[in-house]
């Protein structure tokens, strides 16, 4: 996994790609590289290696036939068999997924993205052609971010690295507001800065001539239309084995490999899963964080799961003195709002693999959107924030000018049933891409590369396409994962109970770190989004026991550090 970063355009000049490239070093710390015609297109490239770790797989990388050059963010999980497939037409000098994804163009053009199972974003300029391809994956697992003026169009994998190309900071009004209003961050398209565009999941653009076109390639809908009349003879075992191909997949790396562990089903199913697969083991070690708070962490049941296995544990710890530095690093290093104290734990983990020399991570991601786990999807609600009994926004204490133009997004419902639209809403809107996003920032500002085989596309499809009665069952949600679940971990599974807080937030929030809130709110007073007088009652309010959901406080927190900088 690395950091792309591009210039198509009179302004593509080796300073400035430099500068951009400087900013995210962080996502590919073993290799900075770059070509160029000047004034017409820089590409650059901050590389992580993970596969093939010669300077035989540095990027760009130019094709054999000096047409093609490919800047690469991701994995193909299958470039073996792809390369397998290619190798009677193309010559490669490389044992790197790089050249596969080179030469799978050449051979399909756009359509070699259906050949491919892997989490992605790239481009490709045709040097002939003077044209530029760029795709994201299925599911958006890797970012793709853009600013064009119709004279330069800029390309990156972190917004920062834009405003290092003195891209204009300016504040998106609209996804701002819906994100006091609603808990959402942005379309799929959207970002919070002004001009500032994404490159949705499943979809590529091309760029020609100052022409820019972008079209979707992944049609998850119509697959599933495809899928919800075949059924597998057995589907306990044909789901077990895309479980098992998702993880052995995944196991693909030339470096060491860890994962991430809590209490629950969805890591219980990992750590059984990893077991079953015909790899070396010795090397494997666990993470798992804690704040020492036993209301919230799993320690003991990761114990208990890990108690007859052979993988070391290293406890992350987490503690509340730690937030206010750790809070602004990590609201500059994401650039746009994120979820919580729970990532800042979260990324504890990855400083402490990056430390060990663990470049590569897997955990459960994903699970609970295609299986069903959320509690409101047997609730009958259209939240979106789990274990609340109240709004957990408080849209009084907006100025009446900017809350006058607030409009509630509606999400596509292309299914006729209300459970799979609830799925597809959190899988292309909501919960999938705000925490891919969280990931990739966390994961990658120490160097370190996640993967979630729960996530793999064929899983995820066939695993969506199943009836309600098929995810829930006799009132257990996530129904089939939990037969599958205790086919394998049999007696000693394990699970803590499921809970939809992972960290004492609002206890931190509301009396350890009650000053460094109060203080951080306060500089939203100058901003003229907010009603101070409704601000402070909000405030005062919450400090005073109304803290149910401490959601609507870290948005505030996190608007002030991004906000005033």
């Amino acid at each position: 996994m690395c950091g792309i970063a591009g210039i198509i355009g009179p302004n593509a000049h080796q300073p400035i790609l430099l500068n951009m490239l400087a900013v995210q070093k962080h996502r590919g710390p073993d290799f900075t590289g770059n070509w160029l015609i000047e004034n017409q297109v820089a590409f650059g490239h901050n590389r992580l290696s993970i596969i093939d770790l010669s300077d035989a797989g540095n990027q760009p990388f130019l094709s054999d036939c000096g047409n093609y050059v490919l800047i690469f963010n991701g994995e193909i999980y299958n470039y073996l068999e792809l390369r397998k497939t290619l190798q009677s037409k193309y010559i490669f000098k490389t044992q790197s997924d790089t050249e596969v994804l080179l030469n799978a163009y050449r051979e399909w053009g756009e359509k070699c993205l259906d050949q491919c199972n892997g989490m992605f974003s790239f481009a490709i300029w045709n040097i002939k052609e003077q044209t530029l391809f760029a795709a994201r994956d299925r599911f958006g697992v890797k970012p793709f971010y853009y600013y064009f003026d119709q004279n330069n169009f800029y390309f990156a994998s972190e917004i920062n690295t834009l405003f290092a190309a003195d891209v204009a900071k300016i504040p998106n009004d609209k996804v701002w507001l819906n994100f006091f209003s609603e808990g959402s961050y942005g379309l799929p398209n959207e970002t919070f800065w002004t001009n500032i565009h994404q490159l949705e999941a499943g979809h590529f653009l091309t760029l020609k001539n100052n022409h820019l076109q972008i079209k979707k390639w992944y049609h998850f809908e119509e697959r599933i239309v495809q899928l919800q009349n075949q059924f597998a003879q057995n589907e306990e075992e044909y789901i077990t084995s895309l479980l098992l191909k998702a993880i052995n997949l995944r196991f693909r790396a030339d470096v060491p490999i860890g994962f991430n562990l809590s209490g629950g089903l969805d890591s219980s199913t990992l750590l059984a899963l990893i077991d079953q697969q015909n790899i070396d083991k010795s090397t494997i070690e666990a993470f798992t964080f804690v704040t020492n708070d036993e209301r919230y962490d799993e320690l003991p049941w990761v114990k208990a799961m890990l108690e007859k296995r052979q993988y070391p544990l290293n406890i992350c710890t987490l503690s509340a003195n730690e937030i206010p530095d750790l809070a602004l690093k990590m609201a500059q290093h994401q650039a746009e709002p994120y979820g919580g104290i729970p990532t800042i734990a979260y990324s504890k983990i990855f400083k402490t693999a990056s430390e060990k020399g663990v470049k590569v991570l897997l955990d459960g991601q994903g699970s609970d959107e295609a299986w069903a786990g959320y509690d409101y999807y047997v609730s009958n609600s259209d939240s979106v924030v789990q274990g609340v009994t109240k709004s957990p926004f408080r849209i009084g204490v907006l100025d009446n000018d900017f809350a006058k133009d607030y409009s509630k997004t509606n999400y596509p419902k292309p299914f006729d049933d209300h459970l799979l639209n609830l799925q597809y809403r959190d899988l292309f809107y909501t919960k999938i891409p705000r925490a891919l996003r969280f990931n990739d920032r966390v994961s990658m500002l120490y160097g370190t590369e996640l993967r979630e085989p729960f996530l793999d596309y064929e899983l995820v499809e066939y695993v969506f396409s199943r009836p309600t009665n098929f995810k829930i069952k006799d009132g257990a949600q996530k129904w089939m994962l939990r037969k599958i679940a205790e086919k394998f971990l049999q007696k000693d599974l394990v699970l803590a109970p499921k809970r939809p807080l992972q960290t004492p937030q609002r206890e931190w929030l509301s009396e350890d770190l009650k000053a460094w809130v109060t203080a951080e709110v306060e500089q939203l007073e100058k901003n003229n989004w907010f009603d101070k007088k409704q601000l402070q009652s909000e405030l005062k309010n919450f400090f005073q026991g109304d803290n149910q959901s401490s959601f609507h406080i870290w948005q505030w927190i996190n608007a002030a550090q991004l906000l005033k900088s």
